[in-house]
């Protein structure tokens, strides 16, 4: 009987084990915080109302809210994924793996810690309006445009987006992605021409992109702030002129599967979600029916 009891027991530990919510990593998007209570903060507690026992990580990228915000305009994204892997590598509830959301350029950004940082694992990746082949050709606003950061940054990236000193020190101009200026944005991105193999192949970040399940990509419909929107679908201008765009399909990071996006979609991992409104303008109810499946 004690034996019957035990066995019982360990059964009913397996099926606890077994149901236990993946925890989510969230990274915010520019001008934004981890704890903003009218955005991530609020993510946070309606997924934890949702998924019961579920560990959310809102990451912070500095030692409070104040940088965390300034961070994400001025820290060289490299340093901050480097920052964010290490966080991940540290907490003890990331240990058997998670799922990752993104918002905005913090979409682009869990790619790269996904490319980069295979472990723990990251599970399935959702992107949320995150602009993966660049943003932006022109600067359409910024969070807070009565703010004299955003007349700063639209100056800044105007002068040289990509020299040296703009590029170690300001956020928008590491993802910046001229059409006009191609072989300037291969030759000098420091952060998105690298992961999306622009100056060659680096079969890591193809392998560990691979090991997804998912891949969520989220574009929004009506969106006034990337330019172009398709690029949060993977597309982009043609080169050499800003009118015209191709989807991802028709692009050489796709045809050459230099990331391995292609056999990702043979495969049946890229999902390809439209959400009509602007720029991060999304409703619960949407939320609910279309991203919280993924995280379950």
């Amino acid at each position: 009987m004690a034996a019957l009891r035990a066995a019982a027991a360990l059964q009913l530990l397996r099926l606890g084990c077994a149901a236990a919510a993946v925890p989510l990593v969230i990274w915010h998007g520019m001008g934004d915080s981890c704890c903003n209570p009218q955005s991530m903060g609020y993510i946070k507690k309606i997924v934890e109302a949702k998924i019961p026992g579920i560990y959310v990580l809102s990451l912070k990228i500095g030692s409070n809210l104040i940088q965390d915000m300034e961070n994400s305009f001025f820290m060289n994204v490299n340093d901050q994924v480097r920052e964010v892997c290490s966080q991940l590598a540290k907490d003890p509830h990331l240990k058997g793996g998670y799922n990752a959301m993104g918002f905005s350029q913090g979409g682009q950004f869990l790619r790269a810690v996904a490319q980069r940082c295979p472990s723990p694992p990251m599970f399935n990746l959702i992107s949320i309006g995150g602009q993966h082949q660049g943003r932006v050709y022109g600067f359409p606003r910024c969070p807070g445009e009565s703010s004299h950061i955003c007349d700063w940054i639209r100056k800044t990236l105007d002068l040289g987006a990509y020299t040296q000193a703009v590029q170690e020190h300001l956020v928008q101009a590491e993802y910046w992605h001229d059409p006009l200026k191609e072989e300037d944005y291969r030759k000098n991105s420091i952060f998105l021409a690298d992961i999306n193999q622009e100056r060659g192949i680096n079969e890591t970040y193809k392998k560990n992109l691979m090991a997804l399940k998912k891949f969520v990509m989220v574009k929004f419909l009506n969106d006034t702030m990337v330019d172009p929107p398709i690029s949060e679908w993977f597309g982009f201008y043609k080169s050499g002129q800003a009118k015209e765009t191709v989807p991802l399909k028709e692009t050489l990071l796709y045809t050459e599967d230099r990331l391995g996006l292609q056999e990702m979609d043979k495969a049946g991992k890229l999902v390809f979600l439209g959400v009509k409104g602007d720029h991060l303008h999304f409703s619960e109810e949407w939320f609910y029916t279309t991203i919280l499946p993924f995280l379950q």
